[in-house]
């Protein structure tokens, strides 16, 4: 049994969805980018007469909209959410699928370490986020580029997608994590996309209020943000380390917890 294969066979389906969902995003975002120039107005203008609050929340911040790059920095945070819910989702769904679906017998009594299955099963989910992520990065370096009138915008989506990549794998193992510790796995995916949605809270939180700052420690969300990525020198080591940590540990207890725990089967 090649349990790769048998898991990428099993979410074909679904990442064409995503796939699609995420170039409809680009394209429509883009393109209300070059309407709204079109009619004349300056964003910029528009956006300094929102609400702090309002600004922090589709992520402004300093960007340049009037620019092909600063829009696609917002429509990067965009990208980043949809990007991490699919990873969540994936995580929490490849670890706990088969309880839920009555095959996690089948699966246990092959001549098969747990050790194998989840590294498999990682190895699955992996390549979905990656495949994901290239054809996000496809679509906005073509998309953009048509719009961005010249502008050299190629080297900022790179950074962007490897900074999205690395929300993918932090959500991702939070979701095997806690699919693995967790005794009911209906609600695997429930729980890491609640926790998902309460660090991208805690984000606005921060932007909105000077006394939150320190919960950008906190929030994946406030390690990579377009506006510091592409005008603030790029990626922060702090961060970048805290990142790497955070992966380590909730990998590996992912292989604890999957191992030792007793399947309902």
């Amino acid at each position: 049994m090649n349990i790769f294969m048998r898991e990428m066979k099993a979410y074909r389906k679904s990442l064409i969805i995503w796939c699609i969902g995420v170039i409809l995003m680009v394209v429509a975002g883009m393109s209300k980018y070059s309407a709204l120039g079109a009619s004349g107005q300056s964003i910029n203008d528009i956006v300094l007469k929102m609400p702090k609050s309002l600004q922090a929340v589709i992520g402004v911040g300093t960007l340049d909209l009037s620019k092909a790059s600063g829009y696609y920095g917002v429509l990067f945070l965009y990208l980043a959410i949809m990007a991490t819910i699919h990873a969540a989702m994936l995580g929490a769904n490849i670890i706990s699928k088969e309880e839920g679906d009555k095959t996690a017998e089948f699966l246990m009594v092959k001549p098969i370490s747990r050790n194998r299955i989840i590294t498999s099963k990682l190895l699955a989910a992996l390549s979905n986020i990656a495949i994901f992520n290239i054809i996000t990065l496809v679509t906005s370096i073509s998309t953009v580029g048509h719009y961005g009138r010249g502008e050299a915008i190629n080297q900022d989506i790179i950074i962007l997608m490897i900074a999205m990549f690395i929300l993918q794998l932090i959500f991702l193992v939070i979701g095997t994590a806690i699919a693995a510790i967790s005794k009911n796995p209906k609600t695997a995916t429930s729980i890491s996309t609640g926790i998902l949605l309460s660090t991208f809270i805690l984000s606005i939180l921060s932007d909105i209020n000077s006394k939150f700052e320190n919960l950008k420690y906190i929030t994946p969300f406030k390690y990579y943000e377009a506006k510091k990525l592409m005008y603030g020198g790029g990626f922060e080591y702090v961060f970048v380390v805290l990142s790497i940590v955070i992966i380590g540990i909730l990998l590996s207890a992912t292989y604890i917890f999957y191992k030792n725990r007793d399947l309902n089967v």
